[in-house]
């Protein structure tokens, strides 16, 4: 998830179980513990220039639910040793305050579409649960509200209540959006089976800002589907648009190195294209067709077959000189096509 939520998170976990007389501690201890985890593309990036790299290590070792209670234990454990007094006073409820800021990071990460490594350094793939959008007003809100609520209030029990409230909403709506989820998913089922592709790998993800309009993409022999499923507008089956993909490539690269890192991480949910003679390769999960937004060169044609090369992230379109028009009529369509099915007339 975004930065602000991560940060409101962390500190409306934190300051709902510190001591009431330390809430504003906890508040900024919380805020800075929720951020830790993303600074691990600081030091990916000392060590890495390849943007493959950069992608998949990244919500790795500092998302893992092992690493994570070890890190919050030694950090409290420091605290108490060497701090002022607040942790040595409330110990038991510091370590949870600390442990749960760190913790409940990756677990909100693990609620996109990204892919966020819980179990490292064990190799199954990432975990996406992807019923919310990287950024969703209506998750962050109330948890915000909470902790501003929280910082004025203090030790009045209404700061406790804010922050509850605060936690329980947030957490409520990512219970809507696993329902919200489960409902495009039965619906895409149907239609999927209508269409022959019944067993086909497929993901459904909530289009930006919102759960109520979702894509749900789903991968054939020749390329991969995609289609749209609105919770408020649409009443009849899915309707699902055909996309190439140079699947015999993909598939004779995929033994290299970078392409079979991507087919893990993204569990091949991968576009092939062939440009200007290199293998181009577009995770499907981030962005809308035919623009995706992590796209990298892996690999050049060489004797009927594939060479590896240092990889390189290509930009999307709405990053380039322009792009930010199109991007803005990308994002109107979406909020449009949240409220009319496609050829519903609009009323009025």
């Amino acid at each position: 998830m975004d930065s602000l939520s991560q940060i409101v998170l962390g500190g409306a976990v934190a300051a709902a179980i510190a001591p009431s007389g330390q809430r504003r501690a906890a508040l900024l201890a919380g805020a800075a513990l929720g951020t830790v985890p993303d600074l691990d593309g600081l030091l990916i990036a000392a060590f890495t220039r390849d943007p493959v790299s950069l992608m998949t290590v990244h919500r790795s070792f500092s998302h893992s639910l092992f690493v994570l209670p070890l890190l919050g234990t030694l950090l409290w454990w420091l605290y108490r040793r060497f701090g002022h007094g607040r942790v040595a006073a409330a110990p038991v409820r510091w370590w949870w305050a600390i442990v749960l800021a760190l913790v409940t990071h990756p677990l909100l990460d693990a609620f996109t579409v990204y892919g966020t490594q819980l179990w490292w350094p064990l190799m199954p793939h990432p975990t996406m649960w992807s019923s919310v959008f990287i950024i969703d007003p209506l998750y962050t809100v109330w948890l915000a509200l909470g902790c501003v609520v929280a910082w004025f209030a203090r030790e009045r029990p209404l700061a406790q209540r804010a922050l509850l409230a605060g936690l329980v909403l947030s957490c409520g709506y990512l219970g809507w959006s696993l329902l919200a989820k489960h409902k495009v998913e039965r619906e895409a089922d149907r239609a999927l089976a209508a269409l022959g592709l019944g067993d086909a790998p497929r993901f459904s993800v909530p289009m930006p800002f919102n759960t109520l309009l979702w894509q749900v993409v789903a991968m054939t022999p020749q390329g991969y589907v995609t289609g749209e499923r609105s919770l408020w507008a649409d009443r009849g089956p899915m309707r699902f648009d055909g996309h190439p993909s140079n699947v015999q490539a993909l598939r004779q690269a995929a033994e290299l190195p970078a392409v079979a890192r991507l087919q893990w991480f993204n569990r091949g949910f991968m576009r092939a294209q062939v440009r200007d003679g290199e293998l181009v390769l577009s995770d499907l999960r981030m962005g809308m067709e035919p623009d995706y937004n992590f796209n990298f060169a892996v690999a050049r044609e060489r004797g009927g077959g594939w060479e590896a090369i240092a990889p390189r992230q290509l930009r999307p379109i709405y990053r380039e000189q322009g792009g930010r028009a199109l991007l803005e009529q990308r994002l109107k369509r979406v909020w449009e096509r949240i409220w009319r099915e496609p050829g519903q007339r609009e009323e009025g």
